[in-house]
């Protein structure tokens, strides 16, 4: 009995022992990851004359961030936002100079905005640096004829609900309607109804990624089964599946063989990712006769859906923002209105939906988005990492370095706009984007290089036949109650919507 009771209290002592070793291994990593580690970075940088906010514990500076962010106020009809949409950067820029360290928990970033950087960033050094991966709540997410169509369809229902003279329309609400019917019959075409759907299941998980969004970040919170990630987790899954039996479905009702030998035009976009896949497969089973090209692809399921999620999620809410600050700067600057208006009726002539032909011809328009690009870019800053250590202009950066461009900060930069920087004044590009300012990085509200939004153009050529149809059908200017108060909420957008008044003309 002695014997047994020693050979199980050396059991429990063994148990203990190894349970105390991994907890100290754990106290390890962790004192090594949240506090040596930062420390570490911090005076590597300092060594280099970068200097930034303290780093705290865990949250970085996340906690004085958020500060920021809660303290903003409502302010007059200004276009300098910067003080309000991207406070953080505003303040510590002032202290700490162009360039400082700034600690989103404990991932350091470095912020940019030097255009000869820059262009060393998306350009020159473009190779040695990457995308970071986008947060989970918002990766959850992402992931021509049709717009004219449905814009007509539109603007008789405004012209109805004006009974020939005035009606006041929260127009950010349209747009994002407009902008996904668009997408939808883009991405899905004939399987419209099922891309409706999808897009409100992404809809509901918007609600939960914008609270996620404000709050304060707290590693690795969205692991904890509380009843919002349950949620959330839930809506990604009906996501995936939807969009994954979608894809099966068209597969299947598409001949392999038809496919990759048919020269016709894809329907949508959707039968293009799926065509390229199969034109991989084929590829690949020219150079491996085991391989069965109806069956296996390169670009698989999981690609397909991630592409559609992307797009979806980010063309719906880029070219709905851009509509609407284009809408509101043009409604409270008449005299641009008019000229833009003047323009679009001597160079698109009765025809009720100008080509697209027309559509470039328009200048004075052309100018007028860019500078509401300019002023209220639909992304406020763009992330990239270093893949390799690199050399940035006199800065040394390791591997892993995280970089922060702020991109509406270089859009409302004096030294590169000029005295007149949070003015509307579109004529700064009457001479292209080129010349607009003193370096022609300075404008990048789709990102620039090889890694730029794939869907800048299409979302810019939409914006100017929307903004074109309107001004054929209506003058318009704010309503008494619009409040001016642009917001990150993932994208730049009136915290408040944008009521406008429209007057039949």
């Amino acid at each position: 009995m002695v014997v047994m009771h020693m050979e199980n209290c050396s059991y429990w002592l063994c148990l203990l022992i190894l349970f105390s070793f991994v907890l100290l291994l754990i106290a390890e990593k962790v004192v090594i990851n949240l506090s040596w580690k930062p420390r570490k970075i911090q005076y590597y940088f300092l060594k280099q004359g970068i200097r930034g906010p303290k780093y705290h514990f865990l949250l970085g500076n996340l906690k004085e961030i958020a500060s920021f962010r809660l303290s903003t106020q409502l302010f007059p009809f200004s276009h300098d936002i910067l003080p309000r949409v991207f406070s953080f950067y505003h303040h510590w820029k002032k202290i700490y100079g162009a360039i400082f360290l700034v600690w989103f928990g404990p991932t350091a970033r470095v912020t940019i905005s030097d255009p000869a950087l820059i262009r060393d960033i998306f350009i020159l050094k473009s190779d040695c640096f990457e995308k970071t991966e986008t947060p989970s709540f918002v990766k959850k997410l992402e992931g021509d004829a049709k717009m004219g169509r449905s814009m007509s369809d539109m603007l008789a229902k405004w012209s109805k609900m004006s009974n020939g003279g005035k009606v006041e329309i929260e127009v950010s609400e349209w747009f994002e309607t407009l902008s996904e019917d668009v997408i939808t019959h883009m991405v899905f075409g004939n399987s419209y109804e099922d891309g409706k759907a999808i897009f409100e299941l992404q809809a509901r998980q918007l609600v939960y990624a914008i609270e996620s969004f404000q709050q304060v970040f707290i590693p690795g919170y969205r692991f904890l089964p509380t009843k919002k990630n349950r949620i959330s987790w839930r809506l990604n899954k009906d996501v995936r599946k939807s969009l994954m039996n979608l894809i099966e479905q068209r597969r299947k009702s598409l001949d392999c063989d038809q496919m990759q030998s048919s020269d016709e035009d894809p329907n949508d976009l959707l039968e293009v990712m799926i065509k390229a896949s199969l034109r991989e497969t084929s590829d690949q089973y020219t150079n491996n006769s085991t391989l069965n090209p109806c069956s296996s692809s390169i670009i698989q399921v999981h690609d397909i859906v991630e592409e559609c999620k992307t797009m979806l999620f980010a063309g719906k809410y880029t070219t709905s923002n851009l509509l609407t600050w284009t809408t509101i700067l043009l409604a409270m600057h008449p005299t641009w209105q008019e000229l833009a208006r003047d323009e679009v009726l001597r160079d698109c002539g009765a025809r009720d939906t100008p080509s697209k032909d027309d559509i470039t011809k328009l200048k004075t328009l052309g100018m007028i988005v860019n500078e509401s690009l300019r002023l209220y870019p639909p992304v406020v800053a763009t992330i990239r990492r270093a893949k390799i250590d690199t050399k940035l202009g006199s800065l040394k950066l390791p591997r892993g370095t995280e970089l922060l461009i702020p991109i509406v900060a270089i859009h409302h930069d004096s030294a590169l706009w000029g005295d007149d920087v949070n003015e509307f004044n579109p004529a700064r590009f009457a001479q292209g984007v080129a010349q607009a300012a003193k370096n022609p990085m300075a404008f990048m509200p789709f990102g620039l290089g090889a890694r730029h939004c794939i869907g800048q153009n299409l979302a810019v050529l939409q914006a100017k036949l929307a903004i074109a149809m309107i001004l054929k059908c209506f003058s318009f200017y704010l309503a008494p109650t619009y409040q001016h108060a642009p917001t990150v909420l993932m994208f730049l957008c009136p915290q408040y919507g944008a009521p406008i008044i429209f007057k039949k003309l």
